[in-house]
């Protein structure tokens, strides 16, 4: 069946390189009807209510929050976000928290390869910027590289965020969104223990561009057992959207429970 909506999109609001505006007509490009906005840890301030419609696409305001739990960190996704004051000030916190850590993650790597990186210090940067400032400073690294041997986990200019606790943020999001899942739950190095906390969300993202193509029976058994609402989405960074997503008759549950 064709991608309806593609529920995990991400833009220049955190470490896409789509610009919000641009969203629509890309949806519209990949045949899209829905596409939902999920930056990592911001409101996004293109968006005016917790769903819009743009040049004939519906767009959903969510939002992805890291959190951590016991066997590791894990991605929440929020959809239909309506500001409230603790999340606003969570998310300012967070996003203070990221521009510290991409200062010393440059720090870094500037001292290691004896370049200077033009990464812009502000609300919304990642890894991901970092890594294409040293891939277009270095002729020795890529993208990939980059992550692999300086900014990937236990790599030496690693540095780690410093995120809420499942509960806090799950709490927070709950506030605020309409609809709250667990976001790719293949990805984690323990699914079951990541599925296992899903039974306290709302929904759990179902259809996601897994490489290898894992088996989905483990996230269809939660479904089951925990009464979940089904997502899906490209996890899109760049401006192809529709990789992944939900046909039109998957979308219905996720749209009765959007305002």
């Amino acid at each position: 069946m064709p991608v309806h909506a593609d529920l995990h999109v991400h833009t220049t609001v955190s470490d896409g390189s789509l610009a919000p505006e641009a969203v629509p007509a890309a949806a519209r490009d990949a045949g899209l009807s829905v596409v939902a906005i999920t930056d990592h840890d911001r409101f996004n301030p293109a968006l005016s209510a917790p769903v819009t419609e743009h040049d004939g696409v519906t767009v959903i305001h969510g939002v992805e929050l890291r959190v951590s739990a016991a066997t590791g960190n894990l991605d929440l996704l929020g959809y239909g976000v309506r500001r409230t004051d603790a999340l606003a000030a969570e998310l300012d916190r967070l996003q203070e928290n990221r521009v510290e850590r991409a200062r010393s993650m440059v720090a870094c790597v500037e001292d290691r390869l004896d370049v200077d990186l033009p990464v812009s210090l502000e609300p919304g940067v990642g890894r991901p910027h970092i890594a294409r400032a040293i891939a277009d400073a270095h002729p020795d690294y890529d993208v990939q590289a980059a992550f692999d041997s300086l900014l990937g986990e236990d790599c030496p200019c690693y540095v780690a965020r410093d995120v809420p606790t499942f509960d806090r943020g799950a709490r927070l999001l709950r506030e605020s969104c309409a609809l709250v899942g667990l976001a790719h739950p293949l990805r984690y190095p323990d699914p079951a223990a990541a599925l296992s906390r899903a039974a306290s969300l709302d929904a759990v993202e179902r259809y996601y561009p897994y490489g290898g193509d894992p088996s989905p029976d483990p996230v269809e058994r939660a479904v089951a057992a925990h009464d979940l609402v089904p997502t899906g989405g490209s996890d899109a960074h760049g401006e192809t959207l529709g990789a992944a997503g939900l046909d039109r008759d998957a979308y219905e549950r996720v749209a009765e429970r959007l305002p």
